[in-house]
């Protein structure tokens, strides 16, 4: 495709704005596919009658956005990458720290899609994924009752766990939502993995869960996903009190 059909002339004075948004809108409706090369900055430069600092401007708006990545060398330019899950999941966790987010919020909002997701994960979830959900459970439990495994891999654990169950649901979004809410999450999945009840409670209901999923029964995985933030929310209290902080909105716990 050449350039003449992908872009247009642009107006003096908003040139690097203008110019960004006809490569973005290029990029999303795929007409430059992720891996593909820019034209160069010389190029552009003739095709827009504009400055060498315009079009740099404009790829650091799109490199911000993670729209594009800038290689050196022979084969250097401005590439189109392929956004990923990561990037946005970072960024909207980042927002929700910045604007200190309450986590009963937090858990309110993940209570009700964890509703939603078990209907569809029953209904659509393949018998291998809801066996490797009790396995992974299972993995768990056995890495909290034998002490071995430091805290990290605890919470890594737990994540993987929330993913598989998001993915069982067959719809993308709920996956990128629940991997954005992982990262947001992070920082209170391990001030309560650090407490020694819940992570008791916690290997055992989760354990419960994956069995009725892989039983098929929607009303028993609801009541066990029901008292589990139950629990949940009494935890964040207790921690909340005892620290007098948010432990949500402090991300020095992460890692």
């Amino acid at each position: 495709m050449t350039q003449d059909s992908l872009f247009v002339p642009v107006q003096t004075g908003r040139a690097g704005e203008d110019i960004a948004l006809q490569i973005q809108a290029a990029i999303l409706e795929g007409r430059i596919e992720p891996g593909e090369k820019l034209p160069s900055e010389r190029d552009l430069q003739t095709f827009y009658k504009t400055g060498r600092g315009v079009i740099r401007e404009a790829f650091q708006v799109l490199k911000h956005k993670g729209l594009i990545e800038i290689r050196k060398g022979a084969k250097g330019g401005a590439y189109v990458k392929h956004l990923e899950v990561v990037f946005a999941s970072e960024s909207f966790a980042l927002f929700l720290r910045q604007n200190r987010t309450d986590p009963m919020h937090l858990i309110e909002f993940r209570e009700s899609i964890d509703h939603m997701i078990t209907d569809l994960a029953i209904a659509r979830g393949s018998s291998e994924e809801k066996r490797n959900l009790s396995e992974k459970a299972d993995q768990l439990a056995a890495a909290v009752n034998d002490g071995t495994a430091g805290l990290k891999k605890l919470v890594e654990l737990d994540r993987e766990l929330n993913i598989l169950f998001s993915k069982m649901a067959r719809n993308p979004i709920f996956e990128w939502i629940m991997q954005a809410v992982q990262i947001g999450f992070s920082s209170m999945d391990n001030a309560l993995y650090e407490d020694a009840e819940y992570r008791a409670y916690a290997v055992e209901n989760w354990q419960e869960t994956a069995m009725w999923i892989l039983a098929a029964d929607p009303v028993r995985t609801k009541s066990c996903i029901g008292y589990h933030y139950r629990i949940l929310r009494q935890k964040v209290k207790e921690i909340r009190s005892a620290s007098g902080t948010n432990i949500f909105a402090d991300g020095s716990a992460d890692g």
